[in-house]
């Protein structure tokens, strides 16, 4: 039998007559990192706080450790961490005095907070800072989030959005940790907009859109099974030129699919054929190079299976 840290069955919110969170069924394995990868008013965040407690869903059911989160929300708060995108600290304390104020409230010895809290802030960068948070970058205060969150010491940690907003070297310094703590057991559920993290992090990943699951797997399966592995990009200087590009390219038995985006942009999803397909992009597609803004011809990126799925891109 499989151990679940994570199971909904018919899962809904409404909100205003939309419906949110629309029926969705989740399974997580214990010890399992899942994103949930979708644009900004997919439902991740409303999905998180039913799976947390903050919010009651409105038809469905939802099980946390086999815990229900209706009726035993106290029960699911012991056992669960959360990083939500908003800031949840004093921030007339320093770093360390967030850490063991915070365990303290879940009965945690002070001695061994302090030992636990030097050793979070440290693998997140944060152990030299003995100021207040109030001088924090917004990088620091979202790093400091997530050390809050680990200093409870929960079986299952929710992540909303946790490196947005840092810059580069931060969010290596955040995915090195996640990563350190799923090697360690900890189930980790990650909401996402970030199609490259939920890619490098996750072993599984679920795709959502208005409310809805589009599809789920691990990222090479899903790439695998939505897209074609080769794509040519092709951009335009004028818009007037991709609809008459993807006439011509569209009707041969090697092209799988052709999206436009913006206009300008064509998305050419293919297999096999390449060297038919240049001579046919020199001899009918492409009459005039100066038309062209750029081309380039890479692999398929779960942004691209998104944008199979739906048409457009994470981002838009």
């Amino acid at each position: 039998m499989i151990d679940l840290a994570i199971e909904t069955s018919n899962l809904t919110k409404i909100y205003d007559q939309i419906v949110v969170v629309d029926h969705i069924e989740i399974y997580v394995k214990r010890g399992e990192l899942v994103s949930i990868l979708g644009p900004n008013g997919a439902g991740k965040t409303t999905l998180i706080k039913i799976l947390t407690t903050v919010l009651k869903p409105d038809e469905g059911t939802a099980l946390i450790n086999g815990i229900d989160v209706l009726k035993e929300a106290s029960a699911i708060k012991s056992i669960i961490g959360t990083v939500p995108q908003d800031y949840v600290f004093y921030e007339e304390l320093s770093a360390e005095e967030n850490l063991i104020f915070f365990g303290s409230m879940h009965g945690f010895p002070k001695k061994e907070l302090e030992l636990e809290a030097k050793k979070i802030l440290k693998r997140l960068g944060l152990a030299n800072r003995k100021d207040k948070t109030r001088n924090f970058s917004g990088g620091m205060k979202r790093r400091l989030n997530i050390a809050i969150a680990l200093i409870m010491k929960p079986d299952i940690l929710f992540l909303d959005e946790p490196s947005a907003g840092l810059d580069p070297q931060a969010k290596h310094v955040v995915w090195d940790y996640i990563k350190e703590l799923k090697k360690g057991g900890k189930t980790i559920i990650l909401t996402t907009h970030d199609m490259y993290e939920a890619e490098m992090l996750s072993d599984r990943v679920l795709i959502v859109n208005n409310g809805k699951i589009l599809a789920e797997g691990a990222p090479e399966t899903l790439k695998e099974k939505y897209s074609q592995r080769n794509i040519l990009e092709v951009v335009f200087k004028q818009n007037d030129k991709a609809n008459e590009f993807k006439s011509v390219i569209e009707p041969n038995s090697f092209i799988k699919q052709v999206l436009i985006e913006d206009d300008k942009k064509v998305n050419v999803y293919f297999d096999g054929g390449i060297i038919s397909f240049i001579k046919i992009l020199q001899e009918k597609a492409i009459k005039d190079v100066t038309e062209l803004e750029s081309m380039s011809l890479r692999q398929t990126t779960l942004e691209d299976v998104f944008l199979h799925l739906t048409g457009r891109r994470l981002r838009s």
